[in-house]
């Protein structure tokens, strides 16, 4: 079964696609549409990115993702360089993170109109001023690491912010979500967490067990990101997080990202208003300033092709026998929400939650002024 990354690699991905209200809203197309405030707000994804990692380099496509990094409107997105998902029990991890890392750094160099890494909160305060996507790297897992605290340096050097400490399985850190054990961190995993925050890296929750996410939280001296994830009480489902670990992100000054993956619901395909009932309920357990966004799914719009219908039916009785969703779920669920299929998806949730009365200094802590705090806490 192809892995995630393979099938990012060969669906089509199209900024190209209309940057325009979604056709659910109907009515509310039209620029007219967008929540005022926006222009101004430091927006930013707890998991996202653009697809040009995986281009040639003179591909005509990598225009369209760079435009669609401009429409978005955001501030930042928090970018994998590390490879996840899978066992790593030798060096291979370090070495493909590294390379990785210095062909993310490349292509930032190849587009300083439009791209510019971020290693302080100060950089995130430029890249708004200068209309450019800041770009975060991070790890989603901790395999780089090996065995050695020592590589957490290094990998500062290189510009890591963010550092997961599990995907869905077990490593040597703690168990993730996807483990029936639930064992939490290990010894070496709170000396992963000492480190980090020694190191001043925020510590990411998300893809951990219960147990892991409230032992992390417990371990760090500093607040934590739980990046990219649901509302347990909502869609009972192991990669989401329970009230209790929420709560306990927030008392430690943390935020929590919703996610746009289909974890958002237990049967149907989750919409717009799903995201929108799993904010507020976060909102409602651990307070305004705790909440913020994690798509989980990259920047440009999806070109819905008769190949990627195609393809995506495949990957998704893939991740069915995987375990990763249940059998019961329909084959043409999206790792998207449809009706906010668009680069400016941000824009068009604020303007969601303005018409359901939220405030706009919530609504702007929720689209990154709570990450950002986070970050200028941690980094200085």
């Amino acid at each position: 079964m192809r892995g995630r990354r393979e099938f990012l690699k060969q669906v089509t991905w199209s900024a190209a696609a209309p940057i325009a209200a979604t056709p659910l809203l109907g009515a509310m197309a039209g620029p007219s549409t967008a929540w005022p405030p926006y222009a101004d707000t430091m927006a930013i994804d707890g998991a996202s990115g653009l697809q040009i990692v995986y281009m040639e380099e003179g591909d005509p496509a990598i225009e369209a993702e760079l435009q669609a990094g401009r429409a978005s409107g955001l501030t930042a997105t928090l970018l994998t360089v590390a490879p996840s998902g899978r066992f790593w029990l030798n060096d291979a991890a370090f070495e493909a993170t590294r390379a990785n890392i210095r062909k993310w750094q490349g292509i930032i160099d190849r587009y300083p109109d439009h791209l510019s890494l971020v290693r302080r909160h100060d950089d995130l305060v430029q890249a708004r001023a200068s209309r450019r996507l800041g770009v975060i790297f991070g790890f989603q897992g901790t395999e780089p690491l090996g065995e050695d605290v020592d590589r957490i340096p290094l990998f500062r050097d290189m510009g890591v912010r963010v550092i997961q400490l599990t995907h869905n399985r077990r490593n040597l850190v703690g168990d993730g979500c996807m483990e029936p054990g639930n064992a939490g961190l290990s010894n070496y995993g709170r000396q992963v967490v000492e480190r980090l925050n020694a190191e001043r890296i925020v510590v990411d929750l998300a893809h951990g067990s219960q147990r892991t996410m409230r032992e992390g939280i417990e371990a760090s001296q500093a607040p934590v990101l739980i990046s990219h994830t649901g509302c347990r009480a909502l869609a009972d489902l192991p990669r989401n997080t329970g009230d209790e670990e929420l709560r306990a992100m927030a008392e430690r000054g943390g935020v929590a990202g919703i996610i746009f993956w289909p974890y958002l619901r237990t049967d149907t395909q989750p919409m717009a208003i799903d995201v929108v009932h799993h904010i507020e309920h976060a909102v409602n357990v651990c307070g305004e300033e705790h909440v913020g966004i994690g798509t989980d799914i990259p920047i440009a719009a999806v070109e819905r092709t008769e190949e990627f219908e195609r393809n995506n039916r495949e990957f998704m009785r893939g991740m069915k026998e995987q375990g990763i969703f249940a059998r019961h779920r329909p084959d043409d669920l999206y790792t998207f929400i449809p009706d906010l299929n668009t680069a400016d998806r941000f824009d068009t949730l604020a303007m969601l939650l303005s018409r359901r009365g939220h405030s706009d200094r919530r609504i702007a802590g929720i689209l990154g002024g709570n990450f950002a705090r986070v970050m200028r806490d941690v980094w200085g």
